[in-house]
């Protein structure tokens, strides 16, 4: 039984093929859908004579930015959809403690990801998050 299916997203293709997987499920469940996007941590330059951190708005304005680019054009009716934005020094242990903390079901998360979390998330985010979640995880190509 899936009642909420997370699915972390980087505004990549790949994060856009998850998502559509992801509410297929959940229309054929019943269940609520969750889209997440994981800033890594705004700390630029941390030292012990200064700091520069991204101010709170210039965090969530990119995060709702790569939230509606990644939802852009992708149908949404009939689903239960909740978008967050979290910032984390580890993208993939932010989504794992999401996980836990919201009772996730399922997680549908992209194969690669180029965009505002860089790099190759096989390599990385989506390596982690498969081998330390308490739930399935379906990596969408």
């Amino acid at each position: 039984m899936l009642n909420k299916i997370l699915v972390p997203t980087d505004s990549s293709e790949y994060s856009r093929r998850a998502l559509i997987q992801a509410l297929e499920l959940a229309r054929k469940f019943n269940a609520e859908v969750e889209l997440l996007f994981v800033m890594h941590d705004p700390y630029v330059y941390n030292s012990r004579v200064s700091s520069y951190v991204f101010p709170p708005e210039l965090v969530e304005k990119e995060g709702e930015f790569v939230l509606q680019a990644t939802l852009e054009g992708i149908d949404l009716s009939d689903i239960n959809l909740t978008k967050k934005i979290k910032v984390g020094i580890k993208p993939g242990k932010v989504i794992l403690d999401e996980i836990d903390n919201e009772k996730i079901d399922f997680v549908v998360m992209g194969s690669h990801g180029y965009g505002a979390i860089a790099g190759s998330m096989l390599g990385s985010v989506s390596q982690f998050v498969l081998h330390g979640a308490k739930c399935s995880v379906l990596i969408a190509k």
